[in-house]
């Protein structure tokens, strides 16, 4: 069977090495003209943890990224807020969690993909998918290039995905509300005390701070503001010094660190669910399919588990691609669905501007129980793969958590 990938991100590489251990030789078609990646980093929960390893990728990522230990979180003046024990998370899950740079990620499933032989046709923007005469479709790229595998996959992300206008027509992305300032800052000396995540909460703005090794860590400002357009030209390393001044170490010193050319400011939206994944033999997968927002902490994660997933209902199916879809789509929509809600939920909560609201949520935090909530994320996060969550009889650490990362 012939496979054409559109994508070359994490969910589209980590599909094409998923099937290509399962005896099938997929072709992946990239916009870009090279291995360029958007975002800062992102953090590999261990339901992620579990995709790498089935796919022989955590070895590599372990050598490249971190082992955070916990997430601490406090208010704009530094009082704590509790957090996450991220070692009892492992611990119930099975599973390590690991932070790591996109642009090091893409560097390891691009080298897996070259050493399994996978092709990655960069400089191949898809303009249009149509069906030809026997129902089938073709993809045209804008190099004139034209495509027709048996089955065409759509990883090619959630702001402008050729793939996901061909399944569901127009389903245009919905601002939720808030910008987000991004950057990688590297110090001469240690940034942070620890390998952990830090997460500062205000009314209308948050910044996060998740550390790789302690004089590399990457960060997310946040602020919640109506939708400008076209924002104008300026000096972001200040404007979010200036957003985030008096707030607490190590908050300037990480900032201060980043290169300002580096830093980039994203406007940030995510997708309704759809009904349906797929139209003839086109079928959507990470972004594409389910966009959920950063608040969320599972966007990576659900892109490597839809490999995993997908690869399975492939060596399953007997009855041609209509069954592999719709069993596909009947294990992930539910688990996607719910996250990109939780998402939305959290964000809702995290960008509050009223006093009293803002008071709540943060004491809500303040008492949350670490080991119930290290749980119920690990049930959540585990369900839907062979991984079993084990109990344990008392906390590692007394922090708890609210919200996802």
């Amino acid at each position: 069977m012939e496979i054409g990938i559109l994508g070359g991100g994490i969910a589209g590489l980590s599909v094409a090495l998923a099937l290509r251990k399962q005896g099938y030789r997929p072709r992946v078609y990239e916009r870009r003209a090279g291995p360029t990646t958007m975002g800062a980093g992102v953090t590999l929960w261990p339901n992620a943890s579990f995709v790498l390893e089935e796919l022989g990728l955590l070895h590599d990522v372990e050598a490249v990224g971190g082992r955070p230990v916990t997430v601490r979180r406090y208010d704009a003046a530094g009082n704590a807020l509790g957090g996450l024990d991220i070692a009892l998370l492992d611990q119930t899950m099975g599973y390590p969690t690991h932070t790591i740079l996109r642009r090091d990620l893409q560097a390891v499933l691009l080298r897996h993909a070259a050493q399994a032989g996978i092709p990655v046709e960069f400089g191949h923007r898809a303009m249009a998918i149509s069906l030809d005469a026997s129902g089938k479709a073709v993809a045209q790229f804008e190099n004139g290039v034209s495509i027709r595998p048996d089955l065409l996959i759509g990883a090619d992300g959630r702001m402008d995905s050729v793939a996901r206008r061909f399944v569901a027509g127009d389903n245009t992305p919905i601002y939720q509300g808030f910008v987000n300032w991004i950057g990688v800052a590297h110090g001469r000396g240690a940034l942070v005390d620890d390998i952990g995540i830090q997460d500062y909460w205000g009314s209308g703005e948050r910044i996060g701070c998740v550390a790789i090794r302690p004089e590399l860590v990457y960060w997310a400002a946040a602020q919640a503001r109506p939708l400008l357009g076209a924002e104008p030209a300026v000096d972001m390393r200040k404007e979010v010094e200036d957003l985030f001044a008096g707030w607490p170490d190590p908050i300037a010193r990480i900032i201060q660190a980043t290169p300002a050319h580096a830093i980039r400011l994203i406007a940030v939206h995510d997708l309704e669910p759809l009904d349906t994944w797929s139209r003839a033999n086109v079928l959507l997968v990470g972004d594409a399919a389910h966009a959920p927002l950063p608040t969320s902490g599972q966007g990576a994660c659900q892109a490597l588990e839809d490999a995993w997933h997908l690869a399975r209902c492939l060596d399953g199916a007997d009855g041609g691609l209509d069954e592999v879809f719709l069993r596909f789509a009947k294990i992930r929509n539910p688990k996607t669905t719910k996250l990109a809600e939780q998402g939305r939920f959290f964000a809702r909560m995290l960008f509050a501007t009223d006093p009293e609201t803002c008071r709540i949520r943060n004491e809500r935090a303040k008492a949350s129980d670490p080991l119930r909530d290290a749980r119920a994320m690990a049930e959540g996060w585990a369900q839907g793969l062979p991984m079993p969550i084990h109990a344990n009889s008392t906390p590692v650490s007394s922090v708890g958590s609210l919200y996802r990362i």
